[in-house]
């Protein structure tokens, strides 16, 4: 043989070797698994690690990830309890745990797995109105768990989880829903602004009311006081006479200064004059008229007079009372001046028609 020869079966002896080498040593990765075939039938599983298979007799199938995997499905359309078309969004969270199962129970899984999703929430949701749907997400979540994994237990598949994504309805149904969402909050900004004026209403109320308690509080207070001053005053004025003993010159002279401010109101059409106003008038003569020495019949004069003419000295007593005399006679001629008038304005009251009652 030459040398060519022995290059080219050197060469198909190291090809076979190392085809040889790949076929019968295998390694599988962590949380992967591989089904080993003998002649066609299931032989064994390959775990994680080093393996070695006979080569050209035994057939390794595909890996299989034992991993938990995510799968979304694409929206699918179901009609719900009342009538109306929604698409829904589905993931699926699943994991192998029997490679051999679901090698050999089922073709592909996961396709199995999406038509059974798709029929079981037909099912879920066909139960129920569109209200229902939108506000039970974790009630569909929870059947269809329950049935995938109960449909899947026999493939070597356990499903973990499954959410729904989106529920769309349809484009009319979701105008109508955002109309009673406005008018819903519509409804409740009426509601709060309401509540706030009938607080703001029971509070002004409520303020008014205690102001209205303080302020008869203070006035109730401010009459008591008054009274009291006026008490105190009325006191002092009653004691001050009563401790100086006024004689009744004092009081009836202080009687006709005040009779004649009886007529000076603008309101006064009639005026009443006491029967005591010819009572004081009598008394003011009679007292000027002992003072003055005159007197309504005999009298005897006083001896005090009788002196008093007696003396002729002017520089005496005698002399200094005569000024004391004179004011005597002119404040009588004025009482009786203003007694005249309120005669007169009497008579002109009864002449005109209105009653004047002495």
């Amino acid at each position: 043989m030459d040398v060519v020869t022995q290059a080219v079966i050197g060469a198909i002896v190291a090809v076979v070797a190392v085809v040889v080498v790949l076929r019968t040593v295998w390694i599988v990765p962590q949380a992967r698994a591989q089904n080993v075939e003998r002649f066609g039938r299931y032989l064994r599983t390959l775990e994680a690690g080093l393996h070695f298979v006979v080569p050209f007799v035994d057939k390794v199938r595909p890996r299989i990830d034992l991993r938990e995997q995510v799968v979304s499905f694409e929206p699918q359309p179901v009609i719900t309890e009342d009538n109306l078309v929604v698409r829904i969004d589905t993931v699926l969270y699943f994991q192998v745990t029997d490679p051999r199962a679901a090698e050999y129970e089922i073709a592909d899984y996961i396709q199995a797995i999406e038509q059974l999703t798709v029929t079981t929430l037909r099912n879920v949701i066909g139960a129920m109105d569109l209200e229902e749907c939108l506000t039970s997400r974790e009630k569909i979540n929870s059947q269809l768990r329950i049935v995938l994994d109960e449909a899947s237990g026999k493939w070597g598949i356990r499903v973990n989880r499954v959410e729904i994504k989106a529920i769309d309805p349809p484009p009319s149904i979701k105008e109508a829903m955002e109309k009673q969402m406005r008018a819903e909050r519509d409804k409740r900004a009426a509601i709060l602004t309401a509540e706030g004026v009938r607080q703001s209403k029971i509070l002004t109320a409520e303020g008014e009311k205690q102001s209205a308690i303080l302020n008869s509080e203070g006035a109730r207070q401010s009459a008591i006081l008054r009274a009291d001053g006026q008490a105190q005053a009325i006191d002092r004025v009653f004691t001050a006479i009563h401790r100086n003993d006024p004689d009744p010159k004092l009081l009836a002279y202080q009687y006709l200064q005040v009779l004649p401010e009886l007529a000076k109101g603008k309101g006064n059409t009639f005026w009443v004059i006491p029967s005591e106003v010819t009572n004081a008038l009598q008394g003011v003569s009679r007292a000027f008229a002992e003072d003055t020495g005159e007197s309504t019949g005999p009298k005897e004069p006083p001896h005090d007079a009788v002196n008093a003419e007696e003396r002729e000295d002017d520089s005496g007593p005698a002399a200094l009372e005569a000024p004391s005399r004179n004011r005597a006679a002119e404040v009588a001629r004025a009482a009786q001046e203003a007694a005249a008038e309120a005669r007169q304005e009497a008579e002109k009251a009864k002449a005109d028609g209105l009653d004047a009652r002495p």
